[in-house]
């Protein structure tokens, strides 16, 4: 500045002008000069004091950048630790988040298995809302409560407590007809329900997807529902109960009758019952002839005997005449027609009366032994067949389904079982029919023997007499 004003003066002190005017001039602009420097030196001053304003205030700057230096370090510091207990927090919340979902997904899973058994409970046509209470619990997107676990350990100990009780009360149900009826309902624990009304008492299923009770197709024993009524009416302290969750129940409605079991049985089932039927005809024919022919006997026997021992053999051969077609008396004939003829003769023409009488005696007992001996073997036939049977449909579908091979199954038991019962009582008829046909040849030889002992002590005595004369 001070330069420049130095180079106007210059100037201007050297321009051609007048004296007057330099003097003038020279005035001016000595007075501009001292007026220039004057406010230099004002500007000199003043940007002087704004240097060292300006320096004050740059050490402040810089302190304070030092400052603020300090503090990003300590913010850098502060903020790497944050991020550490960020990453913590977050690994927290992320197995908080875990927990959570695991817990919520554990108390779904339970509220499912309990909302099964509530289902499944007997209990639940009495108090159907309560799988409206666990419907909530089964919610994903709702997180369950301090509320409403207590809820589900409530309907827990509520189902626990009705397992532990016997309960009678009024109820509504179905009959064996399908009509909705309300009677008395007994529930023993979870195990069995009953019902009670004016005409019957029995057994009741519970249906889950109703939620109603049910009374089985078909009522129980005379017995078991003449306790049952006693029971509900608080005579008796014992009842039938079904352990099995209704398995036993279901043998009620679904026992096999005889003709079931035959259908079961296949083609085989028929030649045995055949062969039952032939050997029931002919044991009774058997039974009822025996019976006949050996009626009597020993009373007419006795007649005979003190006729012949007092020499009225005409008495004697009318007695006998009278009776046909009966072995004993056949055979007494012929020892009366004979009795003229020597002991050993005699003894002879009984014998061959009595063998005479054997086939009468075991007509249809061969046939009868051949068919107890078949019978059996007809179930084993149907067991064989069976069991080919159950092994064909293994070859063709494997063993996924029992029920495939239950045919097969069925068929090999029930033949054996046929063939069995059938044997067996043919076989001991057989044995006592034989009893009979023994005792029958015995009494008939024993008779012999006694009206041979009779007629030939007769002949001693005639000849006794004839030699004293």
């Amino acid at each position: 500045m001070r330069v420049l004003l130095i180079s106007i003066f210059i100037i201007i002190i050297a321009s051609p002008a007048h004296s007057e005017d330099m003097r003038d001039a020279s005035i001016k602009a000595l007075a501009e000069y001292e007026k220039v420097v004057a406010e230099a030196k004002k500007s000199e001053t003043r940007i002087f004091q704004d240097r060292l304003a300006l320096e004050k205030e740059i050490a402040l700057l810089k302190n304070k950048i030092k400052v603020l230096k300090s503090n990003i370090s300590a913010g850098q510091l502060s903020m790497e630790k944050m991020k550490e207990k960020e990453v913590k927090l977050n690994s927290r919340q992320l197995d908080n988040k875990m927990d959570l979902r695991e817990m919520s997904g554990v108390v779904r899973s339970i509220t499912r298995d309990f909302q099964i058994i509530v289902q499944q409970s007997h209990f639940t046509a009495h108090f159907p809302d309560r799988l409206d209470e666990l419907k909530p619990l089964l919610n994903k997107e709702r997180f369950p409560g301090m509320n409403d676990l207590k809820k589900l350990s409530n309907l827990f100990f509520q189902e626990m407590e009705f397992c532990g009780e016997v309960v009678l009360q009024k109820g509504q149900y179905l009959d064996r007809s399908g009509t909705r009826q309300t009677g008395d309902i007994l529930t023993v624990g979870k195990f069995t329900a009953m019902y009670m009304s004016d005409k019957e008492a029995g057994f009741l299923k519970y249906l889950e997807k109703s939620h109603t009770f049910a009374s089985l197709s078909a009522l129980p024993s005379w017995s078991v529902g003449r306790n049952l009524k006693k029971y509900m009416n608080g005579e008796v302290d014992d009842i039938s109960i079904d352990f099995l969750n209704g398995a036993a129940l279901r043998q009620i409605t679904h026992k096999l009758t005889m003709t079931d079991k035959i259908k079961n049985g296949g083609p085989i089932v028929w030649p045995i019952l055949a062969i039952g039927f032939f050997a029931f005809i002919i044991v009774i024919e058997r039974s009822v002839f025996l019976r006949k022919v050996h009626t009597n006997t020993d009373l007419i026997m006795g007649e005979v005997n003190s006729l012949a021992l007092k020499g009225k053999w005409a008495e004697c051969e009318k007695i006998v005449k009278d009776v046909k077609g009966r072995p004993v008396y056949n055979v007494l004939r012929a020892a009366l027609s004979a009795r003229a003829e020597t002991r050993e003769n005699l003894e002879s023409i009984l014998q061959e009366a009595i063998l005479k009488e054997f086939p009468r005696l075991e007509r249809f007992l061969p046939a009868l032994n051949v068919l107890g001996a078949v019978a059996p073997l007809l179930g084993l036939l149907g067991t064989v067949t069976g069991m080919i049977s159950t092994f064909h449909v293994i070859t063709l579908y494997g063993t996924g389904d029992p029920r495939m091979m239950s045919g097969g199954i069925s068929e090999a038991m029930v033949t054996t079982m046929l063939g069995l019962a059938v044997a067996i009582p043919i076989m001991l008829a057989h044995t006592f029919l034989n009893r009979q046909v023994d005792h029958i040849i015995g009494d008939m030889e024993e008779k012999a023997v006694a009206m041979t002992n009779i007629i030939h002590r007769e002949i001693i005595m005639v000849d006794e007499k004839e030699l004293q004369n």
